[in-house]
């Protein structure tokens, strides 16, 4: 077998070497001006998938973060408007106290009730409070129309009961803004589980000091009247009016029956009523509303001084369910902020892991690339050097 070595052979090869060197040096002159090392998708397709995948997930941190900050920025909101109203209850129930005592006049309580009635206002514009970018903050998912209006019964909520769930990282969610139906309409009202409240029929003197459920438990949630039938004895009816005890009483003492119990300070008269049961619901604006209504009474008999005193203490019951309601509403605020700051510690983290990444998969190393351009241009040199000598390299040259 013959093994040429042809001239044209020898021409092919060095040319193929100089393309070669050409193209590595376009190469890296490329990454030198730019200062990647991935010029296009071919110098590494696993490195550029890899590094798309990253971008992806550096773009969705960026997007959680923006969640992050639109919903902490409602939630500290929240927390600031619950603060202010908390105040204003606090100060409810300081003038429902104030408005307690015997001693004052129908003036007196008259400019109490003035001042609730600024509150109670005061109050619903809190409710009515939008989150600086048109969005009222207490209307739910309804959030583009006031969630509170006045009306001829008191004030109505036009919202909804959505509270949306916002991704702020990865898998993990945080609570928007508390719907105001929860804040400011679905409140207990008594104790939170049991309210008992004195007829305002009634004639005598006696007044409701305390209620519950007994201490033995045994309550399952059925209501009950005590009706007195003297000064120092009464009836227990059940929910239907059937006559399910009797009793003899004295003036602070507990009347206890199926698990719930009263006590009583005063003289009740005969056919005066004490009702105990479940708790209802009652949104704060009418728990405000009646007590209003109650200090712009003008009683003038001792009935009827009692009947508004079993009315304040009614209200000062309701007033404090109301206070620990949106208690419990900024605590639940509070708790989303906590994890918001949680979730940014995470992103941030994440996100410079994925940073360092990015920059090994993408970054040039300038100096390991300025010695691979030396290193290309000398051989490039010699290449072109070797071409320039072998064109001088022919038979018919020694021929001559």
């Amino acid at each position: 077998m013959n093994n040429r070595i042809s001239t044209g052979m020898m021409f092919s090869q060095s040319l193929a070497s100089m393309t070669l060197r050409q193209k590595q040096l376009t190469t890296l002159q490329q990454q030198l001006a730019s200062g990647q090392k991935l010029v296009t998708a071919k110098d590494d397709p696993v490195a550029a998938g890899t590094a798309v995948g990253l971008d992806r997930a550096l773009a969705e941190l960026e997007r959680f973060g923006k969640n992050a900050v639109t919903v902490a920025n409602r939630l500290g909101l929240q927390e600031n408007l619950l603060a202010q109203a908390g105040s204003n209850m606090a100060r409810v129930n300081d003038l429902t106290i104030q408005a307690n005592n015997g001693s004052l006049t129908a003036d007196d309580r008259a400019s109490i009730a003035a001042e609730l009635r600024a509150i109670h206002d005061g109050l619903l514009s809190l409710a009515n409070s939008t989150d600086g970018a048109g969005r009222y903050l207490f209307g739910g998912s309804a959030d583009d129309s006031a969630p509170f209006g006045k009306t001829a019964g008191g004030v109505a909520y036009n919202g909804d009961q959505t509270q949306r769930r916002v991704e702020i990282a990865p898998e993990t969610f945080v609570n928007d803004a508390t719907p105001g139906s929860e804040i400011f309409m679905r409140v207990r009202t008594g104790d939170g589980t049991v309210q008992a409240l004195a007829d305002t029929g009634n004639g005598g003197t006696g007044v409701l000091i305390d209620y519950g459920r007994s201490t033995g438990g045994g309550w399952n949630g059925e209501s009950y009247t005590v009706v007195f039938t003297g000064p120092d004895t009464y009836d227990v009816l059940d929910g239907l009016g059937a006559n399910v005890g009797t009793g003899t009483w004295n003036s602070g003492e507990d009347i206890s029956h199926g698990g719930v119990r009263l006590r009583i300070e005063g003289e009740p008269v005969a056919g005066d009523s004490f009702a105990i049961g479940p708790a209802p619901n009652r949104d704060v604006f009418a728990t405000l509303r009646n007590l209003i209504d109650t200090l712009e009474s003008n009683p003038v008999t001792p009935a009827e001084k009692t009947v508004q005193q079993n009315a304040l203490q009614a209200a000062m019951r309701d007033v404090a369910r109301a206070s620990e309601n949106m208690i419990d509403a900024r605590a639940a605020g509070g708790a989303q902020l906590a994890a918001i700051d949680d979730a940014t510690s995470m992103r941030e983290a994440n996100g410079v892991t994925m940073q360092a990444t990015l920059s090994d998969l993408r970054d040039l190393d300038y100096a390991e690339a300025i010695t691979r351009y030396r290193m290309e241009t000398t051989a490039l040199q010699t290449a072109q050097t070797v071409f320039a000598r072998m064109q001088g390299m022919s038979l018919f040259d020694l021929l001559r």
